[in-house]
């Protein structure tokens, strides 16, 4: 037997040689131009003046989850770019709050609507009459809900509820709106649309299954849309990031890898029509280029056992999903 094994190797040799070269040299390529990219992305494009004059494409942004973390981030970043304000959460305080900051920070106009995304469809009428009239030229699609810590499907406390609430919250809401902004922004030709997905999007994140999943279709959404409407004046971005230094990810502190949420925005923005999807610091980006490489079976392998581990130290009274505001 063996001599049979070591009989079929040697008269394959040379074609198995030949595989294994082509193989390292794609990855070796794909990561030169990953680098390259990287490069023209996060040192070249601000200093050259590549980088996307959002005022040309309207008056007005609106960003969805607001006043936490990564859409806090994109507020103060757009209105830093000149860009009038339109703030959508749940709270209406905190918007009262980010709203007044805003224009005193800034010098801009500011616009609040408070709208609970997991309440499903009933929200979008009253969301589309308050924005009627107006010149949006950037929708920031950010809200988003996940747990509060890793736990398997069939654990999620009130189920089906948390589960249509997440799907809300992450799904209903990119769709529905794009589909309220969008038309306008069509009939303008120009606009910009950067829905905010994760890196559990590409990545499939087992014990975070809902939102992972949930992420893929944020993610997959903004691809399509953007090949259905690039050609008329539209962009449209996926954003993956992962960690940044936000409520959602319990992450206090920045660090060199993880950003805090105007960083990330700031960074974010600089790759608008350069990259149809980004991690959106290069660090991020760094990590995405280097997991592309592994096979997807051993991520989650190893996710697995990383997210057990913060498993067994979470509180099962608050296994009930945490949302951005």
């Amino acid at each position: 037997m063996a001599s049979n094994v070591q009989s079929f190797l040697g008269n394959y040799s040379d074609l198995f040689a030949v595989a294994g070269v082509v193989s390292v040299s794609y990855i070796a390529l794909k990561l030169a131009l990953s680098i390259f990219n990287g490069i023209k992305v996060f040192l070249l494009a601000k200093p050259l003046g590549l980088t996307k004059n959002f005022k040309k494409c309207g008056q007005w942004a609106v960003v969805t989850g607001a006043t936490d973390g990564i859409g806090k981030g994109y507020t103060h970043q757009l209105a830093k770019k000149g860009m009038d304000i339109i703030l959508i959460s749940r709270t209406k305080s905190k918007l009262e709050d980010c709203a007044k900051e805003i224009e005193q920070k800034f010098k801009v106009k500011t616009k609040i609507i408070v709208a609970d995304f997991s309440a499903g469809l009933q929200i979008y009428d009253a969301i589309r009459s308050q924005l009627a009239g107006l010149d949006i030229g950037v929708l920031v699609n950010n809200v988003g809900m996940s747990y509060d810590f890793p736990m398997y499907f069939l654990e999620i406390p009130d189920r089906e509820k948390k589960i249509m609430d997440l799907l809300h919250v992450n799904i209903t809401s990119v769709t529905m709106m794009t589909s309220v902004v969008l038309p306008e922004m069509v009939s303008r030709s120009r606009g910009v649309v950067i829905n905010v997905a994760s890196a559990s999007g590409v990545n499939p994140c087992p014990l975070l299954t809902v939102y992972s999943a949930s992420k893929a279709f944020v993610h997959y959404f903004s691809l399509c849309l953007e090949r259905e409407y690039r050609d008329r004046g539209i962009t449209v971005q996926s954003v993956l990031p992962y960690f940044v230094a936000t409520k959602m990810s319990k992450v206090k502190k920045g660090s060199f890898w993880i950003p805090y949420p105007d960083q990330y925005a700031a960074s974010a923005l600089d790759t608008v029509g350069f990259e149809k999807a980004t991690n959106g610091w290069w660090s991020h980006s760094i990590t995405g280029w280097l997991l592309d490489v592994i096979p997807k079976q051993t991520q989650m392998s190893i996710l697995v056992r990383i997210l057990l581990e913060k498993k067994k130290g979470a509180p099962i009274k608050r296994l009930n999903g945490s949302k951005t505001d």
